[in-house]
């Protein structure tokens, strides 16, 4: 199991919009700078931040803003924005156990249940933590190691 990287970056994106927005123009080639990433990583996980109302995106000079205040941006809004989890589930399953095994036959039965619980909770628990939570940690830190 394992959560793609975007959605660190995209907690990383809204990290700099928030610190550096008024400062300079928030663009694509900047994040990048900032993540260490290719730009076209950065414009992929802004058109799906974008797709779910999360930030404004204008070309040219306009920049990246966030787009709702951050105390109604949950983490799980940001998870839900750019992960892909929700149709095939969190944990990928080996899709063809041995029927012929005892427990081949039964692990899904037995497994399957309980994967989804662990990931109801982690949802659930991610629903509770604002990004107005994150910005402000991450003010914090830049405060005492800039």
């Amino acid at each position: 199991m394992q959560i793609s990287s975007r959605f660190t970056i995209a907690l990383h994106i809204f990290a700099c919009i928030h610190t550096y927005e008024g400062e300079r123009k928030i663009t694509s080639d900047f994040l990048a700078s900032s993540i260490n990433v290719n730009p076209v990583i950065i414009r992929k996980v802004l058109q799906q931040l974008k797709a779910k109302e999360l930030v404004t995106v204008v070309r040219g000079s306009g920049g990246t803003r966030i787009a709702k205040p951050i105390e109604e941006i949950s983490l799980f809004d940001v998870y839900e924005a750019v992960e892909a989890v929700s149709q095939k589930g969190l944990f990928h399953f080996h899709e063809h156990p041995n029927l012929d095994c005892s427990v081949g036959k039964n692990i899904h039965q037995v497994l399957d249940v309980k994967l989804d619980m662990i990931q109801n909770a982690m949802e659930e628990q991610m629903k509770t933590i604002s990004l107005q939570e994150v910005l402000r940690d991450i003010e914090h830190c830049i405060a005492i190691n800039p």
